[in-house]
């Protein structure tokens, strides 16, 4: 049934200006950690995180890499355009399959001064070996052309060259050269993000290997994260914001860890929870469809009415389905919206920053921790912890 409204007034808090971290710390593992399990808020650092969590926890990180997908572009007769890649054309095309276009390859991008871009004029930038051409073919839809020499170059090479890396609206400042490697994180393997999984961001490779020590299981899956991460809700009903649509990678071995009985799963970062519990619903679909595609819709799990599968019968079906297939490795889309009032249906704890007032990724916070998510922002605020993207970290673990 879906839900009735989700007043976006009641997810909103006062967030000053000074609280957003500006820059990372010097060192990654030595942000503030708030840890939420039975109810109680207990402040740590993250280097302690391997042994805050449960024994036999089961970690997932999100192993999308950031591309460089900023452009500055200066018009022959003065001032900047500025391009902002979102995903490739036609749409549903992957970007690791762009980024190995030589010569020549159509991009839907943010165009900044677009009204500034007279119909017909070719922008271009020169590097020592490298000329960047950029051509609008479609105003409306923010679609733009990118052609280069020399055209043996594939395009992940000239981004690497020409493209800056994105950091998100609210940091407000130039990019630096640290930024390259720090928003980044350690793992990332799989390019295609126009903006960081940022949980991931406090991971160092003491941490990865002192929760190995532990014999915490740990496993990779991908989501690329899009910028529609950062657009605010608007609408005073939350149902009636339109979630954005991100490409995701899911692996056989991700699902023989699902299926181990009695381990707790942690993702690393909203979007390996929302990957995860889009598993769930692909195998939703497949039990009702043996040929279903994997989509998952924004608002599904709050309009179905039949009753719904056990995790495990979900995974299961994934796994047969992957079997009759032949295949290791499944790429979907989901643009799945977790409000409060989800029932989650394979995450048990969260590794997680702290996120914008009234945003996709505070509702999901709110849905996963109840009304607490309040009490836990408040304690945050209190204790200086600093906020977003370079900001400090929690780990929530669901009664």
């Amino acid at each position: 049934m879906l839900l009735p409204s989700v007043n976006l007034k009641e997810y909103t808090y006062q967030l000053p200006e000074d609280r957003i971290a500006m820059f990372p710390l010097p060192q990654r593992d030595q942000s503030k950690l708030l840890l939420y399990n039975d109810g109680q808020i207990h402040h740590k650092s993250f280097s302690q995180l391997p042994e805050l969590l449960p024994f036999n926890s089961i970690l997932f990180f999100n192993d999308t890499k950031v591309i460089p997908a900023r452009f500055l572009f200066e018009k022959p007769s003065g001032g900047t355009i500025e391009i902002f890649l979102l995903s490739p054309c036609p749409a549903g095309r992957w970007a690791s399959s762009a980024l190995s276009d030589p010569g020549k390859t159509t991009w839907a991008c943010t165009i900044g001064n677009l009204k500034r871009w007279p119909e017909g004029l070719t922008l271009k930038k020169k590097f020592t070996e490298l000329t960047l051409s950029a051509n609008l073919v479609d105003r409306h839809e923010g679609h733009v052309e990118f052609s280069w020499t020399p055209a043996d170059m594939m395009f992940g090479e000239v981004i690497d060259n020409a493209g800056a890396i994105p950091l998100p609206p609210y940091i407000k400042r130039p990019v630096e050269a640290e930024d390259r490697e720090r928003y980044q994180t350690v793992y990332s393997r799989m390019p295609g993000a126009v903006a960081a999984p940022t949980a991931g961001l406090h991971f160092t490779s003491d941490t990865m290997n002192a929760i190995r020590e532990r014999k915490i299981l740990t496993d990779f899956l991908s989501l690329h994260v899009g910028a529609g991460t950062f657009l605010p809700v608007k609408a005073e009903n939350a149902l009636d914001h339109r979630m954005h649509t991100e490409q995701i990678i899911i692996n056989r071995h991700n699902l023989e860890l699902l299926l181990i009985p009695g381990q707790k799963v942690i993702a690393v970062g909203t979007t390996s929870l929302r990957t995860l519990e889009s598993v769930y619903w692909l195998g939703v679909h497949l039990l009702r469809d043996p040929n279903a595609k994997f989509v998952i819709e924004s608002l599904e799990p709050y309009q179905t009415t039949t009753a719904l599968p056990s995790t495990r019968d979900a995974v299961k079906a994934v796994i047969e389905t992957m079997d009759k297939l032949g295949i290791d490795e499944w790429p979907g889309q989901t643009s799945i919206y977790i409000l409060p009032g989800y029932t989650f249906h394979v995450c048990d704890g969260l590794v997680t920053n702290f996120h914008q007032p009234g945003s996709t990724l505070l509702l999901l916070i709110a849905a996963f921790v109840g009304s607490d998510w309040r009490r836990i922002y408040d304690e945050a605020l209190a204790q200086g912890y600093r906020f977003l993207s370079y900001g400090d970290s929690s780990l929530l673990l669901r009664t």
